[in-house]
Parts: C-alpha cells; structure tokens; sequence
C-alpha cells in the first residue's frame, strides 16, 4: 500500500512476445506507477522504454465510452442485437463462410478461446483469423511440419546458457529488448559469441562478433550451405538422427544450393561455419524476418534442419527459438485463433480431432477445412463473399499488405462490426457498429509468451463509460444467437478451466499443448496464478522438449524438411530498382494507437521516414532532410529521407507504425504486394520493389500547438509532446493567405505575432493566449532549421522570443531523444560527453542514467561516442 490506500497489482506487459511482468499502483485518479516485477521469470524487474511509459499510455481522450451504430451512440442491448441478428441473418441466408472474424494478439488467451468457439463451433465457420497470421504463422507451419505440432523447443534461460546465439530476421536490441539484455548478460559473464543475420545494420549488431548483411530472400541458401558444411565436417549426430526422417533428403537439397544467392563474401560464409559447427550450444533465434516472407516456412524449415541434424535442440543451452511479435501470439496459437486450426494443438481437418472438440462443446456444426487466411480473408471481403466481417483490436487498414485494397474491401463490406478502444484508427471509422473494449490495464485473463510461460494480465482499473472486456461481449453475441448454455460464462476463470479441461483430451491424441493440471483452479487460485510454463499436467510440467528425441508425428520422428532457395516474388526493374524492407522502431508499437500517447516514446523517433543508402541519395540527388515518395503498383507514401549506411545500396527500410490518424501519406503497408507463402499465408512484408524520387514540395512546415492539429497538407505528420502536439508538413502549393492557413490548422482565433518575409518564402506565426504561447507555425521553402525539441517545450509558457525558432544561450536544448527510459537528449548526451570527457556507454550511463534500463539506446550512445572520439584520435 502506499498513500493511495491501493494495493500493487501483478500483472504483464501489453507489448511483444518477452512477456515482462509488471507492478502496478493505481493512483486513484485513472493513472498509475509502472514498474518491472522483481519476482516475474521472463524479465527479472526489467522493462523496456515502450514498458516503461505505460503510465503516460493511460489517457482517455480518445476513448469509445459506449457502442455506437453509425455515427450516433447506442446501448448495449440495441448495438448487440443488431450484430447477433445480421450475423445470424447472413449466415441463414448465405452460409457461414460468408462472415469471418478478425482478431487479434493483443487479446486475452480467454478473449481467443470464447471468439474461437464461437466461429468454429457455433458459426461453423474456419473463417477467423488473426493478425498473428502477419507475424508468426510461418514458424507454426514449419514448427507442425518438423515436429508434428507448433512448439517451441526451448526456454529462456537457453539464452544464458548458449555458448553462441544466433539472431537471424530479428533486431532483439530494438523489438525485445529485454531478451538482449539478457543476452548481453551472458557475454559479459561467459564470453557467449553472438552472430546477427540481418540485410540492415541495426542496433542488435552493436557488440557482435559478426554481422551477416544477407541479401533479403538468402536466408534459405545460407542456411542451407550451413547443413551442407555439417555434413562435409562430420557433424551430424548419427545417434540423435536415429529420431528423425528426411535427413538424407535435405542434404541433397543443401548441397544442390547456390551461396551466390546470399549476397556474402567467402570469408564471411566461413567464418559464420566455424562459429557453428565449432558450437555445440548454440541457440538460433529467428523472428519476422525469416516469417515474412513468401518463402518464410522454408527458412523456418532450413534453420531447423541444421539443429535435428546436429542433435542441438532440447537440450541446455541449445536450439531453435521463435520470439514472437505480441504478447499473446503463442496464446492465440494454442486456442486455435488460426484459421486452418483447431484449439489445443488439434488439426482442424482430422475427422477424430474435430468430433471431439465439437463433443466437448456440444456444439451443432464444425467447419471441416481450413478457412480463409488474412490476405484471403479481406480479399474475400472485397469481392463480396465475406459480408460480414467482425475486427477486433486490430487496424487492418493500415496493417495489412496492400492496405489500400484492404481499406475499400472494409469500407465497401456489407456489415462491419469493430471492437476496440477507441473510434480513432483507420478501421474503426468505418465500421457500422463500434464496440467499447476494455483496454489493458482495465481486463484480467492469461497470456502465454515465447517460451510458453503463462501469465496472469491483472485489472488495476475500472473500465470507462460502457467499456467491457472482450470475452465477454462475444459470449454475449452467443448468448443472443441462441446458445446460451455454452457461452454462459461469468468470469475468465471459468473460461480458463473449460480450456484447461479441453487441452486434457487434446493430450490424448498425442499433442503437446496439455495445461490439465490446472482445469481444477478456483477462482482464487485463478486470481493468485503464479507464471507458468506448458505443459502442466498430471505427467509432465515446463521444461524443454525434443531432447530425449520424441515428436508429435505419427511415428515419433522429427521431419527434415528439404528446402531450396527462392527468390522473393516481386522482381527489381528498371522501374522499381529498389528493395523494400519494412519493420518496426523502437519505441512504437504497431499501429500507436497506444504508444503515440507517449510524449516521451514520441520523441525518439518523431516522424515516418526511409533509410536509405549515401550513394542511392546522392544519385537522385537529394537534399538535407529531404522528403521523399516512395510508389509502386500498389500504393505510395511520402517519407522522410534517412541517409545512412545502415541499409546496403539499392535497399531501404521504412518503419510500418503511422496511420492516417498520424501520417496519412506514410502507410507503408499500402507499398507491401498480398504475396503470401504457399504453407503459411503469411505475407511477404520485407521485400516488395519500388520507386524512390524526391518530393518536390513548395513548402514545408514546423508546427506546435497546445491542442489536436487539423493539418490540411500533401504531407503531414502529427505527435504528442509533454505540452501538446507537434507535427510537420509540407506541400505542392502554395496558400494565398498563410495566416488564415495557420488559423485553421489550430482552429483558433486567439491573438497572433507575425514574422514574415515572402520573397524568401518565410512565414512565422505566434499565437498567444493571456500571454502564454498557444501555438506556433514556422514556413519556408526548404526544411526550417530550428530547434523543434526547444519549441515543443515553449507551448503552454510565456515565451516571447518564440518566432526566433532557436533556444537562447541560456536555455539548452535538449535535442531529440535518444534515451527514452530517462528522457535524455542528443544534446544533453553530447555536452556530457565533452564536458566530462567521457569515454565509454556505461560512463555515459553513469552520468545521465542513458542507457542504463533497457539498453536499447547503449547502439546509439555508442555511434555518439565514436563520432565525438574519432577527431580526437585523428589529431
């Protein structure tokens, strides 16, 4: 207890797949205190920068308080009526395939399981699916292709134990920073090697040993030439390879490979088979860029091959590891979210697998295939077979592949019902019915991480308005539909418990996912859940699988899988010369409907851009914080341009997280093809061919503002600061009046100071309120040159040299983010640096605490620190 009189509260981290724990202490006021839980397995007491700032995530500006149909408010009774009897009256009239769910890993596993029994047992459609199809799909395909199930052999403490670590398609540093941290650990403590397999250089290469820039597509080959050398150098565990088919086979498909097709140097290549073969514990992690591909499954598959052949897997210190992109992807997975699956591991079109779960429900139909996958699915809706569709905590407007068909498929659909917690996404404003969801922090149920821990996400707050926790508005919709008795549920515990129980008769076929030990849980015991790994049952509790050399396959032997390379679908020309790769940043979370809450995540990385090489920017000639429009056959955005070697010639890399609610010419999913891989239907996000040409703009702008900005321009980007927005524009033509321009971009009448020099394009506006600065426009012909962290700052105050657009001697600017946990500036970070001649990160982080939690700045500390060292080291 502290002064509020409000106890702490355990609960999980809403972001990726570590699955931190966290502390939580409401203030009594709709805020409350985050930290790192101390006792929680997966993250010790550590959280990452996005974890950190929970708090500043809390707000309820933007929330839906109650349903609404159209554009006007409604009760639950009506808003639930009218989706239960237009599902129903679709289903009557045109089957159950013609709706579809769409969900999402940001829900509850209790959530998952009660929308998957509704459309597979009760719909009788396989037609849901989740945005978990977009991130880790194809390692569920490989994973039941090797294995015979999709399990994850390893732990987390495998990281700590490993004598090499592998990251392949995965920039842990920025995407799971815990997890690095951890990694960073063990070398500092055992002298662990660590590889990075990326086309970027990222700030996970920070400290390898070696870093690998494989040309996007060459993961198949590289691994590939890696089993080839296992073979050549007498590796292969013949004892181990007694447990597992396909072994000869895949070695005639490595060895039949072409290593050109990688993109690496001989040296290279060599010295990435020593570290290997040389290794008995080496542990591979793998992330989404491997899975997004349209080969993803296949390079899941090479990479498992090089550990069944070697016998490095399930054991200590060893093996294959997935780290997924959600917090409850793996959850999603066990309860079946998938549309080609059945909840519990069980195949969805084996006659036996769906007899008994439909038993177990009492259920009146059970879809006997594989329903649409998501690139399917919202095609599907677009030619109007789907025509009623349900989204739920999700954008797929702006995060599927070829986002702007997605967008007219959604907008053009019959019947469209959105569950979330706001009405401010792309999605959600095109929905017939809205429904309240409660939001993190608000609901209670379990979610499982990457390596099978489940965890309990506890409420610390009262929902808002009319909000309700998913599962149950879904029973609900059930209950209305006429199955009451199976969706007669109270709480998550009993939705838990009919899980457990079910994942008890799913064991008896053989399957890994068995948590039955816990279907006897009271709602106490439930409420008081400790972290947990699968399996929990009567015979077997947590731990690794596979190293006593037993799969879940028919005869208990693993699959070696032969895979040859194959280069991505969208082909370079001419036209499109460039590679476009895709990802995250590393204070943003998907589609920011939470993190762009943040002042302080916001700060880091302010605004959508392309990296792109010295040598591809000068050729097309462009200019100091140029902007850029990127275009293909499927859509266009406006960025940003980010020179930097980071990417390789004819390569570049956008982040995926602005919206049209942010940036609405930065979708970058609308530039991404529906190419999908032929196993999995997952996407191939990271290698689509464009076109890059400066933007020529008229104009361009620098905007703060103590209110929401309105901004009517070609380009635009809108963020929160501590003091209210900031946001950058520019445009093809020139206003006749900038000044009224100004007023309608804040909406405001208040008193304004005006600066302005047309000849040279200059236009600078003040606009004040009892002497406090209200908002401020900066225009000029080029990028203005100010300094906009000091002006962000200046809203709210009285700040009469304003339209200067630069701090005074005396007041420093801080610059841009760098460390987010602390809030600590470029600036701040290099004046250290000079005046305390330091001469390391961790001195850094001593002076300032920089890069002392999370870690994930120490990449950006370190290219500070090497750039104010170099010129002394010259002289």
């Amino acid at each position: 207890m502290d002064g509020t009189g409000l106890p702490e509260i355990r609960s999980t981290c809403p972001y990726c797949g570590v699955g931190c724990g966290v502390l939580l202490r409401p203030d009594g006021q709709g805020g409350m205190e985050v930290k790192g839980d101390p006792a929680h397995p997966a993250n010790r007491g550590k959280l990452c920068s996005k974890g950190s700032q929970l708090g500043q995530t809390l707000g309820l500006d933007d929330r839906l308080m109650s349903p609404r149909i159209g554009a006007r408010s409604a009760g639950w009774d009506e808003a639930l009526d009218m989706v239960a009897e237009r599902f129903g009256d679709t289903i009557a009239k045109h089957g159950p395939d013609s709706v579809a769910l769409y969900v999402s890993g940001q829900l509850l596993t209790e959530d998952y399981y009660v929308a998957n029994k509704l459309a597979k047992g009760f719909f009788g459609t396989a037609n849901i699916d989740t945005n978990s199809r977009l991130c880790m799909a194809s390692t569920v395909a490989a994973h039941k292709r090797a294995f015979g199930t999709d399990t994850v052999p390893g732990t987390y403490e495998d990281l700590e134990e490993a004598d090499l670590i592998v990251l392949t398609g995965s920039n842990l540093a920025w995407c799971h920073p815990v997890l690095y941290q951890r990694i960073l650990a063990a070398r500092k403590k055992r002298g662990t090697k660590l590889v990075v397999i990326d086309p970027r250089r990222t700030a996970s290469c920070d400290g390898a040993d070696l870093h690998l820039a494989v040309a996007p597509g060459g993961d198949v080959a590289l691994f590939n030439g890696l089993l080839n050398e296992i073979s050549l150098r007498g590796k292969i565990d013949h004892a181990f390879a007694e447990n597992v088919t396909g072994l000869e086979e895949a070695l005639v498909s490595a060895a039949g490979d072409d290593l050109s097709a990688t993109g690496l140097g001989e040296a290279e290549l060599r010295a990435f088979f020593d570290l290997w073969c040389g290794t008995e514990k080496v542990v591979t992690v793998f992330s989404q860029g491997v899975n997004q591909s349209t080969s993803g499954t296949d390079k899941v598959n090479a990479i498992l091959n090089c550990h069944l052949a070697t016998g490095r897997i399930g054991r200590v210190g060893m093996g294959p590891f997935s780290v997924t992109g959600q917090p409850n992807a793996m959850g999603g997975r066990e309860v079946g979210g998938l549309a080609n699956m059945l909840t519990c591991h069980l195949d969805l079109e084996n006659a036996e697998h769906r007899a008994t779960v439909q038993d177990f429900w009492t259920s009146p139909e059970m879809p006997e295939a594989a329903g649409l996958k998501a690139v399917d699915m919202f095609r599907a809706v677009g030619e109007g077979q789907i025509k009623a569709v349900w989204i739920i905590h999700t954008n797929p407007a702006v995060s599927m592949p070829d986002a702007d068909r997605v967008r007219d498929a959604i907008a053009g659909c019959d019947f469209v019902v959105v569950s979330d917690v706001t009405d401010r996404t792309d999605t959600a404003r095109m929905a017939d019915v809205l429904l309240p969801a409660a939001a993190w922090g608000e609901k209670s149920g379990t979610v499982t991480n990457s390596d099978r821990t489940i965890s309990r996400q506890r409420a610390a707050l009262t929902p808002p308005g009319e909000a309700r926790p998913d599962w149950e508005i879904i029973a609900e919709v059930g209950r209305r539909m006429g199955w009451g008795a199976a969706f007669d549920f109270q709480s998550p515990a009993e939705i838990f418990r009919e899980y457990a129980a079910l994942s008890g008769l799913a064991a008896r076929f053989g399957r890994d996912f068995d948590i039955s030990a816990l279907a006897e849980l009271s709602d106490a015991d439930y409420d008081a859940l400790a972290p947990v790994r699968w399996p929990v049952s009567a015979t077997r509790s947590g731990g690794r699988f596979f190293g006593d050399g037993r799969f879940f396959t028919p005869d208990g032997k693993a699959r070696m899988v032969p895979v040859s390379h194959r280069a991505p679908v969208s082909g370079l020309s001419d036209a499109r010369p460039f590679r476009f790769n895709t990802g995250r940043v590393r204070d943003q979370w998907h589609t920011m409907t939470r993190t762009a809450k943040s002042p302080r995540l916001s700060a880091h990385l302010p605004e959508p851009f392309l990296e792109i090489h010295p040598q591809d920017a000068r050729a097309l000639g462009l200019k100091p914080a140029a902007l850029v429009r990127v275009t293909n056959d499927h859509g266009a955005a406006i960025l940003r341009a980010l020179v930097t070697d980071a990417v390789r010639p004819g390569q570049v890399f956008a982040p995926m997280h602005w919206t049209g609610e942010t940036a609405p010419s930065a979708r970058v999913d609308a530039l991404v093809p529906g190419h999908v891989d032929p196993v999995s239907g997952q996407p191939e996000s990271k290698a689509a061919t464009v076109s890059v040409e400066p933007f020529e703009a008229a104009w361009y702008g620098f905007a703060v503002s103590s209110r929401d900005l309105s901004p009517k321009a070609e380009y635009w980007t809108r963020t929160r600061t501590d003091a209210g927005y900031r946001a950058e524009l520019a445009g093809l033509t020139t206003p006749a009046n900038w000044e009224g321009f100004a007023r309608d971009l804040f909406d405001t009448g208040a008193e304004v100071q005006a600066v302005e020099d047309p000849t040279r394009g200059m236009h600078r506006f003040a606009f004040t309120v009892n002497g406090r600065l209200e908002a401020a426009l900066f225009i000029s012909r080029e990028p203005a040159a100010i300094t906009r962290d000091y002006l962000a700052g200046l809203v709210g105050t009285d700040a009469p040299a304003a339209l200067s657009g630069r701090a005074p001697a005396d007041m420093p600017d801080p610059g841009p983010t760098i460390c987010s946990c602390f809030g600590v500036g470029l600036n701040t970070i290099v004046a250290a640096i000079e005046e305390h001649r330091l001469m390391s990160v961790d001195a850094i982080g001593a002076q300032l605490q920089a890069g002392t939690n999370c870690g994930s700045c120490r990449a950006e500390l370190g290219t500070l620190l090497e750039a104010h060292l170099r010129p002394q080291a010259a002289e």
